[in-house]
């Protein structure tokens, strides 16, 4: 289907608060989605120009400073541009979702072989991450803060959450989010002599990012996803005990990924519904003007601080208010306004999603280094060797992108 051309999803039957949330005929393809898709999967793959190596070597650059700790996730507290990939991968499982169970019914699929194939689709998604993660390892690494399991880890219910009225989705939510953050509050604190270096946390990172008070209920490695994780994956074989994650990720994070899947699970239902194109503008503006205030406020106040790396409650509503607020803004532009032509080269990468993920992951190495095999350094430093690294990670990006291209000519998508 070419992007180019493809009509804004027609109106349909509204979806009743109170009544099943998928109705109405098989939608056409949503060109919003997917360049917003494609624009979270860019900024995953835009790694490979590491930006950070320019801006040691430049110094004195605000400039490159400042791309480079967006090309950065936050040590602890807070959020950067490159914080908010996950997120939006997970929100648009959720946007994507409505569509998809439409398409299926309108295909005569049965509701039974749509559950079956969710649930073989959430423990692929649970094993390929598990094997991404292996690919430098002597053993399977079995753990599951990856994107890709942390998706699959929630999948199932979120499907099931997909035929269930609008009005079950928010209290799924409410109970998520708030559950999530009486069970970190319940928790017991370390005791006050804990040496955090046997978590992994130094005097100096504690000076700088530690939590005092109430919420140190969330500091790094002290909490209780960290310590469900000592326990769960100690059950599976490693070289070495698991004792702590270094980034601080945990499984149970999957556990609020799904609120974020199932905000986007309302966006879809918006997006799908009988409303006035403009009315669905500003319903997802409001939603992300709310969440961006509610997950600040939560912070703020000291209720829960705002934490990417392990999904806390204001992490869901902050980063799912930019979430709703890029929806709007490319749902607007591309799908209301029909300006599309600029979103071909994001499009090409959102709608084969996955192959990007697995080429980011499996080929980039490889690229970088036949690059310079076959073109030595000299091209890559003709501004100078301290862009050498984002002028070769540019080679290598554009090179990803052209056997993107190549798949979404030929109508190969990786899917599962």
């Amino acid at each position: 289907m070419n992007p180019e051309t493809t009509p804004a999803p027609a109106a349909t039957a509204a979806a009743p608060s109170t009544g099943p949330a998928v109705i109405g005929p098989a939608p056409a393809r949503l060109t919003s989605m997917d360049a917003y898709r494609g624009l979270v999967m860019f900024l995953m793959m835009a790694e490979v120009l590491r930006l950070s190596r320019v801006a040691a070597a430049v110094p004195e650059s605000g400039f490159w400073k400042f791309l480079a700790w967006h090309q950065s996730h936050v040590e602890w507290i807070g959020c950067s541009l490159h914080d908010l990939i996950q997120p939006g991968f997970s929100f648009l499982v959720g946007v994507a979702l409505p569509f998809s169970i439409a398409s299926r019914i309108a295909r005569g699929q049965s509701k039974r072989k749509m559950i079956g194939h969710a649930l073989w689709r959430a423990l692929l998604l649970i094993l390929l991450g598990v094997f991404l993660r292996s690919t430098h390892s002597s053993i399977t690494n079995w753990t599951f803060e990856d994107t890709l399991s942390q998706i699959g880890l929630g999948y199932g219910f979120l499907f099931a959450l997909g035929f269930r009225p609008v009005r079950d989705q928010w209290i799924a939510f409410a109970v998520l989010v708030v559950g999530f953050w009486a069970a970190f509050a319940l928790y017991p604190l370390p005791p006050a002599d804990f040496d955090h270096a046997t978590v992994g946390l130094t005097k100096e990172w504690m000076q700088a990012h530690g939590l005092t008070g109430f919420q140190a209920h969330w500091q790094k490695n002290t909490n209780l996803t960290a310590a469900f994780d000592t326990w769960f994956l100690n059950l599976f074989p490693r070289e070495q005990p698991y004792i702590f994650h270094r980034g601080g990720y945990g499984t149970l994070s999957f556990i609020p990924t799904l609120a974020t899947m199932i905000l986007g699970l309302m966006a879809g239902n918006v997006i799908r519904s009988a409303r006035t194109p403009m009315a669905k503008v500003k319903w997802l503006a409001a939603a992300g003007i709310i969440g961006l205030v509610g997950g600040s406020a939560l912070g703020w106040l000291g209720i829960v601080p705002v934490v990417k790396r392990i999904w806390t409650p204001s992490w869901v509503l902050f980063s799912g208010g930019w979430c709703f607020l890029f929806m709007a803004a490319f749902y607007y532009v591309i799908d209301v306004l029909h300006v599309r032509r600029w979103s071909t080269w994001l499009v090409v990468i959102g709608m084969n999603s996955i192959a990007a993920y697995v080429i980011a992951h499996l080929f980039e190495s490889f690229i970088l280094q036949a690059l310079k095999t076959h073109l030595g350094v000299g091209p890559f430093q003709f501004f100078g060797a301290a862009y050498e690294p984002f002028v070769h990670g540019a080679a290598a990006l554009f090179i990803m992108w052209l056997i993107l291209y190549w798949m979404y000519r030929r109508k190969l998508f990786l899917k599962i």
